[in-house]
């Protein structure tokens, strides 16, 4: 530890976001640099604690408690006060492939059970992490590093978001020859169409990563939808090895009445269209628009914040935001303790600029859509919604009940669900015959990653359902080792 004193002398600071107003008129990144003196001042702030909790990666309250990828904090941290930088780098990149991804991306569960945080703000993990990473890309020390020799195993990863990503990195770094397959026709998953441009930029951020990989020797192959036009069958004949990275991109859809009326969208089908029009000439080409019109996004969470951001720089007449958990409380309550992750009051990025223009925060909590409401044409007129009581059910679990004489109805001729995920597409797995679990994830024990066929692994949200860009990088390291350790007899991968 470089300052023993640090988090008594120096405040928690975060980078200063460009202002609402000014952010929604455009798709570029929202936050601002902090300069040297300042981030080594954070990082002096990481005090000797003993036992440091920020890079544990347990599931605690069964929520993430610290860094799943066990990145290397208060070493890293050290490093940084003391001005090395390029040091404070080596020590992320041991654990972590794509750190300019979760410095940007990540809810940090390292900073929720941070020891500083029991009785003051956390360390400013996340920021120094995505500072290192620029300062890695800047520099050129983040450069192509092929490796020196072929084992002349074949793997072919389907999926390139952060799970396939994360294998085929590890996996080439041993020395296969790896080809990752996208059905979108652009590769990323998850990282190119399913985060906005200005939470993750796709061409500075994203495709830069990719370029670099692509330059190490990884192959990437769009427009491959495995199932439909290739033959899942025919890459195990192929490859020596298959690993399955597909996510969980099975929407859960909403159960009212007047569903299929025109105007009605799954996020992901939104957020998609969004970003590609973005990138393919121009954000005003989406077919799918919210400019003049009135929206409502149904759900919570991160997809739902992405599309109240994505609504507010198209240009929405008004936006309400529906959720049925109860609004947290603004610290901590006594039943969620450090160092589970903390449930507490945030007003995200998506809201505060729906808050800055429109008055107040968009989120109506404990509220929930009754029924959807269409014009002559078949399109969506309105939303009318009802407040909801939860109450334990007879097995002790927290139900919603409907409270009586409380609907309301809220005008919108765009509604986005936002309501999670229900697990991984079927028609690949039962062609590849791997069998799934009761939640109808590819079954493939954490650790091992090996499906119920031989030679074909499987790890990200396809495995264990929807989760965080950290859990996902994870796994695909996990699966990628496991792998080698199937193809080779052994491994020296991480």
């Amino acid at each position: 530890m470089g300052k023993p004193t640090g988090f008594i002398e120096y405040l928690r600071e975060l980078p200063v976001d460009r202002a609402p107003l000014e952010r929604v008129r455009d798709w570029r990144e929202f936050h601002h640099h902090m300069d040297e003196k300042r981030l080594r001042n954070q990082a002096a702030r990481c005090m000797d604690c003993g036992v440091p909790f920020c890079h544990t990666g347990t599931l605690v309250s069964g929520m993430a408690s610290g860094c799943p990828i066990h990145n290397l904090i208060p070493e890293w941290n050290d490093l940084l006060y003391r001005g090395l930088w390029r040091e404070a780098l080596e020590r992320l990149l041991k654990t972590n492939n794509f750190p300019e991804f979760t410095g940007r991306v990540c809810p940090a569960p390292c900073e929720g059970s941070c020891v500083l945080g029991i009785n003051a703000p956390p360390v400013a993990i996340k920021t120094i992490e995505a500072a290192l990473a620029e300062k890695g890309w800047d520099q050129g020390w983040i450069a192509p590093q092929p490796p020196a020799e072929r084992t002349g195993k074949k793997v072919v990863v389907i999926g390139s978001g952060p799970a396939g990503l994360a294998c085929a990195a590890q996996l080439n770094r041993a020395g296969h020859t790896v080809t990752v397959l996208e059905r979108e026709d652009r590769p990323g998953g998850l990282l190119m169409y399913g985060i906005p441009n200005m939470k993750l930029d796709k061409k500075e951020i994203v495709l830069r990563r990719i370029q670099l990989m692509e330059k190490e020797g990884v192959r990437f192959v769009c427009n491959a939808h495995v199932g439909e036009n290739v033959e899942a069958q025919l890459l195990r004949k192929d490859f020596d090895a298959v690993v399955l990275c597909t996510g969980a991109t099975q929407p859960r859809d909403l159960a009212a009445p007047n569903r299929k009326l025109k105007g009605v969208h799954f996020a992901m089908e939104y957020l998609t269209a969004s970003t590609k029009a973005l990138l393919d000439g121009g954000p005003d080409r989406s077919p799918i628009h919210a400019k003049g019109r009135n929206v409502v996004v149904i759900g919570g969470g991160d997809t739902g914040t992405d599309c109240v951001a994505t609504a507010m720089r198209q240009g929405c007449a008004s936006l309400k935001q529906i959720e049925i958990l109860p609004r947290p409380p603004v610290e901590r309550a006594e039943d969620n303790p450090w160092p589970e992750w903390p449930k507490v009051y945030k007003l995200d990025y998506g809201q505060e600029e729906a808050a800055a223009k429109f008055g107040a925060d968009p989120r109506s909590y404990v509220t929930t859509v009754k029924r959807l409401n269409g014009d002559a044409e078949d399109g969506i007129r309105s939303v009318t919604t009802v407040q909801v009581a939860w109450r334990r059910g007879a097995d002790g679990r927290l139900v919603p009940a409907e409270v009586p004489d409380s609907e309301q109805e809220t005008p919108a001729d765009l509604a986005l669900l936002a309501l999670g995920f229900t697990g991984p597409e079927q028609p690949l797995l039962a062609e590849l015959g791997v069998r799934t679990d009761a939640r109808s994830n590819i079954e493939a024990e954490h650790g091992a990653f090996a499906t119920s066929v031989e030679g074909v692994f499987a790890a990200g949200d396809c495995r264990r359902g929807q989760s965080l860009v950290v859990w996902a990088i994870d796994e695909g390291r996990g699966a990628a080792r496991e792998c080698d350790r199937y193809l080779m007899g052994g491994t020296d991968l991480p």
